[in-house]
């Protein structure tokens, strides 16, 4: 017989897993960072993104705690791995978010990065091929130097181009599609670089210009990067998954590593039987045998907000999470946010971050930095108290201060 849980349960079980019902605890900042970060990776688009979402999990962090982990200690890492996205995550796991990550097979691959297949069946050249020629020639591009994704697709691309017939050439040098100016070569390049990291051959280094800068691997760390078995890998990373985002189908997983539903067999396949069927209402979806006793106790406490089935132990308080934030990035979105409010919350372009309250979303939010002062502007879901009220405006101090600012200004908005 099947387990059937509830909305309630499975909103505390992901809290749980997402690391958002305590603080870090009696731990240095840095140990409770680094544990947020291996849970299953933070992402870091837009700029400074993660470190609102690792603020959010670890009250004491600081925006100098997250510089010195990713410059001076290097125990974090930042590439690009989830669906080509910007993730942080520690060096340690690197081998998860990097092979673990990287698609299996060359169609799996073209479905991860779609947007150059036209230009790639064209040319008549596939996905694993073209990764290949450019790995070859990273080395002599990219040693001693960080380059910005612009830099480096205007000085891998002529190194490709000899090659390649004549056809192909003209092709190649003519203005592409995604940006004026850009070739179509210096386009495949800015697509491609993202298998490369998965590769584990480069890495974004720590912020010291406008735009991100790619550095080698092997030069940043000063050793080649572990890749291990991927197929461990990709066990793993769909475990970690699980304990976050579960229960959930692999169609949910496919989306959020970026693949094909097709695709997600190459991963679930490895952990099929570890794996236990559970009853919501949405159907039936999958989680590790072993954390289902954990899902069935997640018992939520007395009703908080516009969302009934606050939780009333470890989750206290007002966490403000960015738009990308981890927790934001799950199937079956209306257990976090009432379905009236999902246009407003996953917009495409310029989406809010949300307040959670006592592990209850209660609220939208925006911020503005000007100068030394960050100006938050809250849109409730529904009536609060004064005590809630009070708590966000304490939050987005917090935040201020994570920020840079000196202080907030609050706005409550008409929901």
């Amino acid at each position: 017989m099947r387990v059937r849980v509830s909305v309630e349960q499975i909103r505390a079980f992901r809290l749980r897993g997402h690391g958002l019902d305590r603080d870090g605890g009696e731990r240095p900042p840095e140990t409770a960072m680094l544990d947020a970060a291996s849970r299953c990776g933070v992402q870091n688009s837009p700029p400074g993104a993660a470190l609102l979402a690792l603020g959010a999990r670890v009250e004491d962090t600081s925006i100098a705690h997250l510089e010195h982990a990713l410059a001076n200690e290097r125990s974090l890492l930042q590439t690009w791995s989830l669906r080509g996205a910007p993730y942080i995550f520690p060096t340690a796991d690197a081998a998860l978010f990097t092979s673990g990550v990287r698609p299996p097979s060359e169609d799996a691959a073209r479905r991860f990065l779609p947007g150059v297949v036209p230009a790639l069946d064209t040319l008549g050249i596939t996905l694993t091929e073209m990764t290949d020629r450019l790995a070859a020639e990273l080395p002599a591009v990219l040693a001693g130097r960080q380059l910005d994704i612009h830099e480096l697709g205007t000085a891998l691309a002529p190194r490709v181009e000899p090659r390649l017939s004549a056809a192909q050439r003209a092709f190649w040098s003519e203005e592409g599609p995604h940006a004026p100016g850009q070739s179509q070569g210096e386009a495949v390049v800015h697509f491609v670089v993202r298998l490369l990291a998965l590769r584990g051959l480069i890495c974004i280094a720590p912020r010291t210009e406008a735009r991100a800068q790619f550095v080698l691997v092997r030069e940043f760390l000063g050793a080649e990067l572990p890749q291990g078995d991927p197929a461990l890998a990709r066990a793993e990373l769909l475990r970690r998954y699980l304990r976050c985002s579960g229960p959930a189908t692999r169609a949910d997983f496919a989306d959020w590593v970026g693949v094909g539903s097709r695709d997600a067999e190459s991963w679930w396949g490895l952990c099929a039987d570890e794996l236990a069927p559970v009853r919501t209402e949405a159907g039936e979806r999958w989680l590790l045998a072993t954390d289902v006793p954990a899902l069935t106790r997640a018992a939520p406490g007395a009703a908080s907000g516009p969302v009934s089935g606050a939780l009333s132990d470890g989750a206290e308080g007002v966490r403000l999470l960015p738009p990308s934030d981890p927790y934001l990035r799950q199937p079956d979105r209306e257990v976090i946010v009432p379905r009236e409010r999902h246009a407003e919350v996953w917009r495409t372009v310029g989406a809010p971050g949300v307040a959670l309250r006592d592990g209850i979303a209660v609220a939208s939010w925006r911020a503005r930095l000007r100068g030394r002062r960050l100006d938050v502007t809250f849109a409730p879901w529904g009536a609060l108290s004064r005590q809630a009220r009070d708590q966000l405006a304490d939050a987005a101090e917090r935040m201020a201060r994570l920020r840079g600012a000196a202080r907030a200004r609050v706005e409550c908005a008409a929901g």
